[in-house]
């Protein structure tokens, strides 16, 4: 009996012990804190993410390009040039950053963007409908349009032409060329660059190609690598459709737009715009107004 008294007063202490250190030690003790009860947080605002802010942390902006000559490009040393090139190396350079070329599939701009492999689309972009849907873009800064690419022996056949049906033509997958040649009847070739365009004429493998003006003036004909090369339609004009303008695109929300738009306003202001252009040959097309 003693012993199972002794057992039950033993057992009393210890209920009795784990009792107290339950208890929540008082203020300005040194006891472990106990969570407090749970109760709504306060909702805090996120903070907007700044993409200029993020671009001068790391210190580049990655700006996704194609081969498009007379606007990106790439010298005999395997540097980018071209207008937008040299654009895009002063609009980091105003940053403070560096500007690093990212050769991009264009069907796939972006979802680049959208996943930061690069932070703008600067590569003759024309400012159509489903581009300006999908990112935030810039003031038009050229004009362009889209024309028919023949070889030059046959550019008589193609005269006067009001619809491209029964025509094999190559266009660049996801362009303006493409859309503009689908809508005129044409059984599409899509290649993964403008360029690659015209090797398919050049090779017989398509009857023609549609590209940019500003390419066409660039890189066929007398002088290129491609002087058995012309071009005879522009597709607007058989659309009715007015000149197609070029911008730069951002990440939806990005800041980066208006921190490009005042830059542009600059280079236009100080003769930077005019005189980049006048090297390539496409001061004609800017818009410096």
């Amino acid at each position: 009996m003693k012993k199972t008294l002794s057992l039950l007063s033993a057992l009393a202490l210890c209920l009795a012990l784990a009792a107290c250190s339950s208890n929540p030690p008082p203020p300005g003790s040194s006891g472990p804190s106990q969570p407090a009860a749970s109760a709504p947080a306060a909702s805090q605002p996120a903070a907007a993410d700044s993409d200029l802010e993020y671009v001068k942390n790391k210190g580049t902006l990655l700006v996704g390009i194609t081969n498009f000559d007379p606007m990106d490009y790439q010298d005999s040393n395997g540097e980018w040039i071209g207008f937008d090139a040299d654009m895009a190396k002063a609009f980091a350079e105003s940053l403070g950053v560096t500007a690093e070329f990212v050769e991009i599939t264009w069907d796939y701009k972006v979802m680049e963007l959208n996943a930061k492999n690069i932070d703008c689309v600067w590569n003759g972009m024309t400012l159509n409908d489903e581009v300006k849907a999908a990112m935030d873009t810039s003031v038009p800064y050229c004009l362009n349009a889209q024309v028919l690419v023949v070889p030059a022996d046959k550019a008589a056949e193609f005269e006067n032409l009001t619809s491209l049906e029964g025509l094999n033509v190559a266009v660049e997958s996801g362009s303006a060329g493409e859309d503009a040649a689908e809508a005129l009847g044409a059984a599409v070739i899509p290649v993964a660059k403008q360029a690659d365009t015209l090797m398919e004429v050049a090779a017989g493998t398509s009857d023609a190609a549609v590209i940019d003006l500003l390419m066409a003036g660039a890189m066929i004909g007398e002088g290129t690598s491609y002087a058995n090369l012309t071009y005879t339609l522009n597709l607007n004009d058989i659309q009715g459709l007015e000149s197609e303008e070029y911008g730069v695109g951002f990440r939806q929300g990005s800041d980066l737009v208006a921190a490009y738009n005042d830059f542009w306003a600059a280079s236009v202001a100080d003769g930077t715009a005019l005189a980049t252009g006048t090297v390539y040959g496409v001061q004609e097309s800017l818009l410096l107004d």
